[in-house]
């Protein structure tokens, strides 16, 4: 039996796919929620399908598995960018990256703690953004990666005493499909701004994933409410894209 159960939201690709294969090595389950399958299989890897913009869908998910597992830690790693500079910008964008990245962690959330306060341990880790700090088109994802920080501080007092901590990673610019979606791969305006980042390269995932797993050690009980950027000194000034 596996001591530990791990919630990842897009765990298919991307960081949450690198960090879903380093917590199965460390005999960790994985439960990935996310709108496709994982590429890979393993003996302790469960997908579950869910479009996390849908509410609804959210709200059935989470209580499926909080019937069938119990889980010990949450890691909301799914998100959208949604660019637009502020004259494009729509209240729909805000509801739509509100929804995906601050009520569907509440409600996934809702569905575990009673078990995690039963046992009197757990970790959720939320994957934010140096762009909470302000990054031009991002309106509605730089509000809602701020409003991370701010939702995880209060759940890091409310939980302390329960032995829960909430901690956010905030990744600067990593070379993933998301980052690939805004920026041409192996484009000159992709070198150009590795270069304008202060340890002179861009982000990989392995990078963003070593900071996840710090945070979800059972060993890490006195570090909560913090958000840690990892984005190579990028949020110690400015950053255009």
């Amino acid at each position: 039996m596996t001591k530990y159960t791990a919630v990842i939201t897009g765990a298919s690709k991307g960081i949450g796919a690198d960090l879903a294969k380093r917590l199965l090595e460390r005999g960790y389950r994985v439960i990935s929620v996310a709108r496709h399958d994982p590429d890979f299989s393993h003996d302790n890897l469960t997908s579950v399908r869910c479009d996390l913009l849908h509410a609804d869908a959210v709200a059935q998910t989470a209580a499926e598995i909080a019937a069938a597992h119990q889980v010990t830690h949450l890691i909301h790693n799914a998100g959208l960018i949604w660019p637009n500079l502020l004259e494009d910008a729509t209240p729909n964008d805000l509801l739509g990256l509100t929804q995906i990245h601050l009520g569907s962690a509440l409600t996934l959330l809702q569905a575990f703690l009673p078990a995690m306060k039963a046992a009197g341990f757990g970790r959720i880790v939320f994957n934010g953004s140096r762009a909470a700090l302000g990054v031009p088109t991002r309106t509605a994802y730089s509000a809602t990666k701020a409003g991370m920080i701010g939702m995880a501080r209060t759940w890091a007092l409310e939980l302390a005493p329960h032995g829960i901590t909430v901690n956010v990673v905030a990744p600067g610019p990593v070379r993933t499909d998301n980052f690939w979606g805004i920026i041409e791969k192996d484009s000159d305006q992709e070198a150009a701004l590795a270069g304008r980042i202060p340890v002179g390269r861009l982000g990989e995932v392995r990078d963003i994933s070593n900071a996840f797993l710090f945070f979800c050690d059972p060993e890490n009980s006195f570090v909560t409410g913090q958000t840690l950027y990892v984005c190579g000194g990028a949020s110690i000034g400015t950053l255009q894209l």
